[in-house]
């Protein structure tokens, strides 16, 4: 920072010093042209003529009110333009206290609305220069006199200029800080977005495998004595479950990394296409899985893609963990117009939605079901069936405006 900086500064934070400093000025200005004589044998002429101690005191007053004209800028404007007209009418020869008028005035202009200062500066204006005109002793068209009237005018344009360039500087200031608290919250609206995106992805995934895990697991435990060979292949069910459910877990992380970090090795997020093997993957874990395809053709974004095999994925996961033994459930794929519709149904006995369901208890599986499906502008419906079972149909558009596609991915 500069010197003269540095300065501008330490005044900005000390107004009444230096409204001081301009009242000690504005003195020294008048009383030096209270010497002058304008209309001397050789035109301007220094020394010719000397105030008045009147005249000094007027100055001294007009002077000393310039210090508090921040504080009551139209009182001193009132007190500036009185002691002005009343040295308009004694004073002989004029000293130039209607300096200090036209500083007031600025500054009345300079704080206040343009009509406000039209109003205070045309009757500043009038009041001194017609007093000048008809008290003086001077010719009423005298140049001191038509002075008065170019001065006060420039004081009042002066301050109504300064006014508008506040203001106009502090309307931007505001429209950036609104623009930036306005990229702040679209910041964390976004990293929301995305930790919920995730946190979904996690537990479709987790839910899913885990799930398998366990019921393969629990088939190996069982058999494991009488039946090794059916052991055995329970047991690769869980490596390839397992391995599996790494492999998304690490590629969904993934996206946790920082630019600058080394490349996690991902693969294409999963859709439709991978139906068989996902029921396939149910199949192997002893649940009956029946699927029926009526979208042939079909070519969906890679949010509804994705929200689509998710919706089954979960589904089905449920059916495995909460819907009793010897289960039989159907998926059905089902293109409608404008809309792909999605219905997974199962004939199992069980209760009540389980906690993991969405019930009371608070899990989170038909939550993050519904989100992934309300992100896309699509409805999702669930619950029992009539005579047993819980099914669940989700209906999602083919084409995705951009911000939801967003949304749900």
């Amino acid at each position: 920072m500069s010197t003269f900086e540095r300065a501008r500064c330490r005044l900005r934070a000390h107004p009444l010093a230096l409204d001081a400093a301009l009242a000690a000025g504005v003195l020294a200005c008048m009383v030096a042209g209270s010497f002058v004589e304008p209309h001397g044998p050789d035109g301007v002429t220094w020394g010719v003529r000397t105030p008045d101690p009147f005249s000094l005191v007027l100055m001294t007053l007009g002077a000393a009110a310039l210090v508090l004209r921040r504080r009551a800028p139209r009182t001193v404007l009132a007190l500036a333009g009185g002691i002005s007209v009343v040295e308009s009418v004694t004073g002989d020869p004029r000293t130039p206290v209607a300096m200090c008028a036209v500083i007031a005035l600025y500054t009345v202009a300079s704080t206040t609305d343009r009509p406000t200062t039209w109003r205070i500066g045309l009757l500043t204006m009038t009041v001194l220069t017609g007093t000048a005109m008809i008290a003086g002793p001077l010719p009423w068209y005298a140049q001191e006199n038509l002075a008065i009237f170019a001065w006060t005018g420039i004081g009042a344009t002066a301050g109504d200029a300064v006014r508008s360039r506040r203001a106009f500087v502090r309307a931007i200031r505001e429209r950036a800080e609104r623009a930036e608290r306005t990229r702040e919250e679209e910041a964390r609206r976004r990293v929301a977005e995305e930790r919920l995106r995730i946190a979904r992805d996690l537990h479709d995934v987790v839910a899913h495998h885990i799930a398998l895990v366990n019921v393969q697991a629990g088939v190996a435990a069982h058999v494991m004595d009488k039946r090794p060979d059916q052991a055995k292949e329970a047991l690769a069910h869980v490596r390839e479950a397992s391995r599996s459910a790494l492999d998304e877990l690490r590629a969904t992380v993934g996206l946790l990394r920082q630019s600058g970090d080394p490349e996690a090795p991902t693969e294409p997020a999963p859709g439709l296409d991978r139906l068989d093997e996902l029921a396939g993957t149910f199949r192997n874990a002893g649940l009956r899985v029946e699927v029926a395809r009526a979208d042939q053709g079909t070519e969906l974004p890679a949010a509804v893609d994705l929200a689509a095999y998710r919706v089954i994925q979960e589904a089905l996961t449920n059916v495995q963990k909460h819907a009793g033994a010897d289960v039989r459930a159907e998926v059905s794929v089902v293109r409608v117009g404008p809309r792909i519709e999605i219905t997974v149904i199962d004939d199992g006995a069980g209760g009540g939605p389980d906690p993991a369901l969405g019930g009371p208890g608070g899990g989170h599986g038909l939550l993050g079901m519904r989100e992934r499906v309300t992100a896309l502008r699509g409805t999702l419906t669930t619950g029992p069936r009539y005579g047993g079972g819980f099914r669940v149909h989700a209906i999602l558009p083919v084409k995705t405006r951009p911000s939801a596609a967003r949304d749900g991915t």
